[in-house]
């Protein structure tokens, strides 16, 4: 597209000089700000009919490893193109994917995952460039057309951060702003270790007041999980609970993989716990036993021969988590018949690392045979192990703390990325439906 511009005022036989010059690309991103799990619109225009470009997003994070992704459109008959509707070429993704640029990121480093530390001073900047042609590696020297930068929060605006050391107990817990009282939700993590705030600063910035849970290789806590003491997290869920800004009648609980695991047993037995998300845990624990009071729960060993080796030394430990109804496992498997709250398992049907609805499944079998319906699952089909917030970039493999080889997580980049979005939903309607409202449970 050609317009306009005048070069010289000057006039010759009452004529203008007029010389033509390319318009100039423009490149919108909207909203600039926002927090890292709400979506953002991006359109192109001021483009040739059918002209091919490529459109790229980077972010650089904490550690300084720099995340990129690309894709090639072409552009419509009005010179447009508009992320909602147009569908990729080519790149990190193909097809009609309004947000690909953000969770096909991928790391320069191998087999690290984007997790941001700080969640409440700066946000991740993330870069949207625009260039009128088809650029396939990421050259210097070949200048964007267009760019814009976007600012990627993890807390809204009026959230608090308090530092938890009460008794044993390590974390963070996040207040939306605001009198309250809000319904108070625990949040923990599996394999990595340390303190991990992400998801509770968003819970909080979506009226939640979240407990960032530690629970090993923090502070004064254990480096590594020799067994887990459950009274750790009672202790956990009471100081949640006598918050003045926390509704009473319970609290609820959001734990992944092997926070999943303990999640469940908090649910079944810990009096304070009305409302639990579980996402790619099961109905037993691995490889550490668990201890309550007088109660001694074990764990189920892995079964380290099944694991394997993958190309580029990636671990598979899918084959290695034995199933509880095996008949040797049958006091492993947590009596979650006593459990008086919701429960909710998501598990993604793609995951690599273990079964989770199959390995859930004893955990149902047992509710249904004592007539208990205070459950539900949602089971996505392409994703894999690591449902996070939506927008969150996708990482099917990374290393971890448990593992000296980096861990294959599974699942397939869109329809993982379609699980995050509908899930984070659903987790949300969960608690605001359950998590102190135990009087109207009817259970």
């Amino acid at each position: 597209a050609l317009s306009p511009r005048v070069s010289n005022p000057g006039t010759r036989g009452g004529v203008f000089l007029l010389c033509l010059l390319p318009a100039m690309v423009v490149l919108t991103v909207a909203p600039e700000i926002s927090l890292s799990d709400e979506p953002v619109t991006i359109r192109v225009s001021s483009l040739k009919p059918s002209q091919l470009v490529t459109l790229m997003t980077s972010l650089t994070d904490e550690k300084g490893v720099k995340f990129l992704s690309r894709a090639f459109y072409r552009a419509d008959e009005n010179g447009d193109v508009d992320l909602q509707k147009a569908a990729s070429l080519g790149g990190n993704y193909t097809g009609v994917e309004p947000m690909g640029l953000f969770w096909s990121l991928k790391p320069e480093k191998p087999f690290h995952r984007l997790m941001k530390r700080e969640v409440m001073e700066t946000p991740f900047y993330v870069k949207v460039e625009v260039f009128d042609k088809y650029v396939l590696m990421e050259n210097p020297e070949v200048e964007a057309a267009a760019a814009v930068t976007l600012e990627r929060w993890f807390r809204s605006p009026g959230v608090r951060r308090i530092p938890i050391r009460e008794g044993r107990v390590r974390g963070a817990l996040f207040l939306p702003p605001g009198d309250g009282p809000f319904p108070g939700v625990i949040d923990m993590f599996g394999g990595a270790g340390g303190l991990i705030e992400f998801r509770s600063s968003l819970l909080a910035s979506r009226g939640f007041a979240a407990l960032a849970l530690a629970y090993f290789a923090y502070e004064d806590l254990p480096i590594f999980v020799k067994k887990i003491e459950l009274e750790y997290f009672e202790e956990a869920a009471e100081i949640l609970q006598k918050h003045p800004k926390v509704k009473a009648n319970g609290i609820g609980v959001i734990g992944v993989s092997l926070g999943a695991q303990i999640a469940l047993a908090m649910a079944t037995f810990l009096k304070q716990v009305v409302t639990t998300v579980c996402i790619s845990g099961s109905s037993a624990i691995y490889g550490v036993d668990i201890h309550y009071r007088s109660l001694i729960i074990r764990g189920i060993p892995h079964i380290n021969e099944k694991i394997r080796v993958l190309e580029h030394n990636i671990m598979q430990s899918y084959h290695a988590f034995a199933e509880p109804r095996d008949e040797a496992y049958r006091d492993c498997i947590f009596p979650c018949e006593r459990a008086q709250g919701h429960i909710l398992f998501i598990v993604g049907e793609d995951d690599q690392c273990l079964d989770s609805k199959l390995l859930y499944g004893e955990a149902i079998r047992r509710m249904k045979q004592h007539g208990k319906t205070n459950w539900a699952m949602l089971a996505y089909p392409g994703a894999g192990h690591l449902i996070e917030p939506p927008c969150s970039p996708f990482c099917s493999v990374s290393r971890n703390r448990t593992s000296k080889l980096p861990l294959l997580w599974g699942g397939e980049g869109s329809a993982h990325g379609r699980a995050q979005k509908h899930s984070w939903k659903e987790i949300q309607s969960f608690f605001q439906q359950h998590v102190g409202q135990w009087e109207h449970s009817g259970l």
